[in-house]
């Protein structure tokens, strides 16, 4: 009598992306309950399990859904409003913006958006930081997506939820306790950086996020002007002050981390503080290159972000991996960052940043069943020579034909299946 599940994704060439590299030609993945139960040849897990639904997968590429590791979702809204300026210019275009227009009603709507978009590119979640984090969240979960989030902390004198500084501490904790976590997910707490939050600020939002156990976020080194700002405020560089302080750790989690000293690598790899890699976003503001490299050869890791669709423009991930794979060959080095590394970084490491390793990042029994299945049959991705090379120098977003979060198909054939996308595009363009 054959095992019954859920969903059964079979045909295609499973690329698992667990700690052996493992292919698996004609392969297939088993779904019960949200969770992956088996992972092997199509022809065994097919006479095995009677599946209540499936999708074939024949002539695709089947892999873990991408984990977006640093964004600001709702700036969909703001989408070609900031556009080649520097990053400073940059936040005096946007902090303005966001105080006028945003409410959660605007949140929301924007939010759907890029629930759509992340979900035809094959992203499955996403760590966002932006006000209104609530409103978000219900967005999200409507939609089936996987979303982490929680109260943000940015000293700035109109707020967009005009909630004081003052009492933004009691509100965090209150949102911490109220929190019934699902699978996959974890608390969260974001500091916004070290130029718009005191010393004492951080230092109090960090012993609340430990007090819960929370991953802590926080923009940190994002160029040499940000860099000079807080040394000439604090006295100390962004991550220097953040080691001096006592706040790296393995909960901690940076957001681009580009201009940053030998010191502090050797501080991030002490600490087993991870890196949230932004090269698109970095790259079009100016802010230079992040140090990857020298990163993972220190032992950090490093997950890869799109960050707001105001400063990289789309929440594209494998746009990210490719950028990730070449701009750090520049310097002449063609092995800096391989296909499989950036590959890894957009998948299982960004699952490990996160915290969510033992949950995310990679198809293996056990693990939430978020994946996505690749259309091969296409004149860029043709002959199939090496599926890391194809996802890392090839693919793109509209190569994604479906996408599952926690077992559910969100996309099947292209098709949206949890979101009206029409109305959604419409909503925000009326708001915009």
């Amino acid at each position: 009598m054959s095992d019954p599940v859920d969903l059964l994704v079979h045909g295609g060439t499973v690329l698992t992306v667990d700690d052996a590299s493992t292919v698996v030609p004609d392969g297939a993945v088993a779904v019960r309950d949200g969770v992956i139960v088996a992972v092997g040849p199509a022809a065994g897990l097919r006479a095995r399990h009677s599946p209540a639904d499936e999708i074939d997968a024949h002539g695709c590429l089947v892999l873990p859904g991408l984990v977006n590791t640093h964004t600001h979702l709702a700036m969909t809204l703001l989408r070609g409003t900031a556009d080649d300026v520097t990053l400073q210019e940059f936040l005096g275009r946007v902090v303005p913006a966001e105080a006028r227009l945003l409410n959660p009603r605007n949140v929301a709507a924007a939010v759907r958006v890029a629930v759509a978009e992340s979900v035809r590119a094959g992203v499955t979640s996403a760590l966002d930081m932006y006000w209104f984090h609530e409103a978000a969240e219900e967005a999200a979960r409507e939609a089936g997506w996987r979303l982490h989030t929680g109260p943000t902390f940015m000293d700035v004198p109109e707020p967009p939820d005009a909630r004081e500084y003052a009492t933004r501490l009691d509100w965090a904790r209150r949102d911490l306790a109220a929190r019934s976590q699902s699978p996959g997910t974890r608390p969260v707490l974001f500091a916004h950086s070290a130029y718009t939050l005191t010393p004492d600020q951080l230092v109090g939002i960090f012993a609340l996020g430990r007090e819960f156990g929370a991953l802590i976020h926080i923009h940190a080194a994002e160029n040499a002007a940000e860099v000079a700002t807080v040394e000439a405020r604090h006295g100390k560089r962004p991550v220097e002050l953040l080691d001096s302080l006592g706040l790296l750790g393995p909960d901690v989690l940076l957001a681009h981390a580009v201009d940053l000293t030998g010191g502090e690598i050797v501080a991030l790899a002490r600490t087993g503080t991870s890196v949230a890699h932004c090269p698109v976003s970095n790259l079009k503001l100016g802010c230079g290159i992040a140090p990857v490299p020298r990163l993972l050869s220190a032992g950090v890791t490093v997950g890869l972000g799109t960050d707001g669709a105001v400063s990289s423009n789309t929440l594209d991930l494998l746009g990210a991996v490719r950028q990730a794979a070449l701009v750090h060959k520049a310097g002449g080095d063609p092995t800096a960052v391989g296909a499989e590394q950036a590959v890894r970084m957009a998948t299982v490491e960004g699952a490990r940043a996160l915290g969510l390793g033992a949950e995310l990042g990679s198809l293996e029994p056990g693990k939430r069943a978020d994946l996505i299945v690749l259309d091969l049959d296409r004149p860029h991705l043709t002959p199939r020579h090496d599926p890391w090379s194809m996802l890392a120098y090839a693919a793109q977003a509209s190569d994604v034909r479906d996408t599952v979060v926690d077992g559910r198909v969100l996309m099947r054939d292209r098709t949206l299946t949890t979101l009206d996308e029409r109305a959604v595009l419409a909503d925000l363009e009326a708001l915009a």
